[in-house]
């Protein structure tokens, strides 16, 4: 692949993530492993993707599976080992495959060593490494309400946690066993950075930062001359704890996210990691609650801070005013309205990330397309085709290649996710019926995304010897890897020749982007042009049929279909679309 090496390579590239617990058991104790993602290497490059994101597999207690960090220099034990994560780099680059670690470094593990030192005693060295503060004056510590700020967690409950070692609180705006970094701390970036930079020397070929608009937080100055960090207002916590006692925990996104320092931040990392090294690094930052205008400064090249950010607007367009777990009804029309925003936003300067589902999130053909039988896995293949025809890099989530949807959760004894698991224990005692609770949870719970891969139509999907560590999605039987690699057909198919059509034809990653029929409640359309060349992208999002696309506004004689869902046909633009069925033209 010649354009892995020119400076801005990722825009024709495809990102496959793999949540490694989930992905292929190589030992047979139930939970993936490298072994089991170096095994089915040859799955990824048949499908065509450049680089492969893989979730953490550092050393980790595992309390957010993963993304609770206790050595960011070693592989966990579950996972395999660093000669294992050298041997699976080797052989990615020896297909012209990339690897990207996910790097979590708002916060590490309450087990990494720096915490240890940290909590140890408030005149440690490290002492300031982390967010530390006194009690609430006037308030016995450890009890409700001592809490330093009216701060909540992602994760439910208080952002604070008392520490009787040294009779303070430290932060953590996950879960507790999830400290907040102090970034304003040099020391602390810089032990950051020198990670980073070993990780590149060992073969690394970027990052994907988990939460990093996190970093900066808002101070104001304390009574006592220490830097403080302040109350929020009293509304619900936009971070997503969904169940929120208002008095008690305040807005936080205004003091936490994109704070004061964020860019000055981002541009010494930029500077102290990214900037000497050759091109074929990637940069990806995931940034919650990020509006355009962020988003542009962040990846704006002539800043020099990130390559591309996972926004989260077409995501939370379900979540009602109490936040992820209030599921309120979204239409197409949302969707398409935003996604074009961003399109037209990111136009002129910065670059988009293109994703419908990842670990966070439910399966995306469930949330964004059908879950009928009967149309799932045209949906599944309309949703690509839209969106691997924007403008900016696809990812695919392992498993969405298939057109996997939710699992349809019943049991809470079917969950193993630390948010779901919290939430469901703080709804059901603020009074919300275990229905209601369960109900949501089944709709967006991250356990969705994170069942094994099916690879087979076996009693493990192929998944694992063993006994998995979560149960196997109940539609691995039918739908799996085995089934639809080698059928034209199939969703698998269908995506690898959106990812061909990305690599052959240099509009897809450099044309503008023009949307069609904007108000249109059913009909994506939209046009991309790039030297000459122009393609027009058409699909029904709905499972209504015989839906026709007044396309006046284009000139399309003479077009010619590349990419069509329904096999075996070649209809016309204008033709009339079946239920979800999507179409790719060259136009003359």
């Amino acid at each position: 692949m010649s354009h892995v090496t020119a400076r801005d390579w990722w825009k024709s590239a495809v990102v496959y993530q793999v949540y490694p617990r989930s992905f292929a058991d190589s030992n047979g104790d139930g939970v993936g492993d490298l072994g089991g993602i170096i095994e089915r290497l040859d799955y990824l490059e048949r499908l065509g993707v450049d680089v492969l994101w893989l979730s953490p597999v550092y050393r980790s207690p595992m309390a957010d599976n993963g993304y609770d960090i206790s050595d960011y220099e070693d592989v966990d034990p579950l996972f395999g080992s660093l000669a294992q994560l050298d041997e699976l780099i080797a052989e990615l680059h020896a297909r012209g495959m990339k690897l990207v670690m996910d790097l979590v470094v708002n916060h590490t593990s309450s087990a990494h060593a720096w915490f240890a030192e940290s909590r140890s005693s408030t005149d440690n060295p490290k002492r300031d490494w982390y967010w530390w503060r006194r009690p609430r004056p006037g308030f016995e510590p450890g009890t409700p309400g001592a809490e330093p700020t009216n701060w909540g967690s992602a994760f439910s409950g208080p952002a604070w946690t008392y520490d009787p070692t040294t009779g303070e609180y430290y932060l953590h705006l996950f879960a507790p066993e999830q400290p907040d970094l102090n970034w304003e701390n040099p020391e602390v970036r810089q032990a950051v950075y020198a990670m980073m930079n070993r990780w590149l020397d060992r073969g690394v070929d970027g990052f994907r930062m988990d939460v990093v608009c996190l970093l900066s937080k808002v101070l104001v100055d304390g009574p006592d001359g220490r830097p403080q960090l302040p109350d929020g207002r009293l509304e619900r916590d936009p971070l997503g704890a969904g169940v929120v006692d208002t008095s008690r925990y305040g807005d936080t996104t205004p003091l936490v996210v994109n704070g004061p320092r964020i860019h000055e931040f981002i541009q010494e990392m930029h500077r102290e990691v990214f900037a000497d090294r050759p091109p074929g690094v990637l940069t990806v930052g995931e940034t919650p609650a990020t509006t355009i205008e962020q988003a542009r400064l962040y990846t704006d090249p002539a800043r020099a801070e990130l390559d591309m950010v996972f926004q989260f607007e077409h995501v939370d367009l379900d979540s009602g005013p109490q936040g992820k777990w209030d599921i309120v009804p979204m239409t197409m029309l949302d969707l398409k309205h935003s996604l074009n925003r961003w399109q037209e936003g990111l136009a002129a300067a910065g670059w988009n990330s293109l994703y419908l589902g990842n670990h966070d999130q439910p399966r995306c053909v469930s949330r964004f397309g059908s879950d009928d039988p009967a149309h799932r896995q045209q949906s599944a293949k309309a949703l690509a085709t839209v969106l691997h025809l924007h403008r900016g890099t696809p990812y695919v989530y392992q498993g969405d290649e298939l057109g996997l949807p939710n699992a349809g959760f019943t049991r809470l004894d079917q969950l193993r996710d630390v948010e779901s698991l919290n939430y469901y224990a703080a709804a059901v005692a603020s009074g919300r019926s275990p229905e209601d609770t369960m109900g949501a949870l089944s709709r967006k719970g991250r356990d969705n995304a994170r069942l094994p891969m099916p690879w087979d139509a076996s009693a493990t999907g192929g998944f694992t010897s063993g006994s998995p560590w979560i149960e196997v999605h109940p539609l691995a039987g039918e739908i799996n890897a085995a089934a639809q690699v080698d059928d034209p057909a199939s969703v698998y198919a269908h995506y690898r020749r959106l990812i061909a059509l990305r690599h052959d034809e240099p509009v897809v990653a450099h044309g503008s982007f023009r949307m069609l029929l904007v108000d249109d409640p059913q009909v994506y359309a939209f046009v991309r042009e790039y030297d000459g060349v122009r393609l027009l992208v058409v699909a029904n999002l709905s499972s209504d049929p015989g839906v026709v696309a007044d396309l006046s506004e284009v000139a399309y004689d003479d077009a010619e279909l590349l990419i069509g869902s329904v096999q075996d046909a070649t209809p016309g633009p204008a033709d009339p679309l079946a239920p979800w069925e999507s179409r790719v033209f060259r136009l003359a």
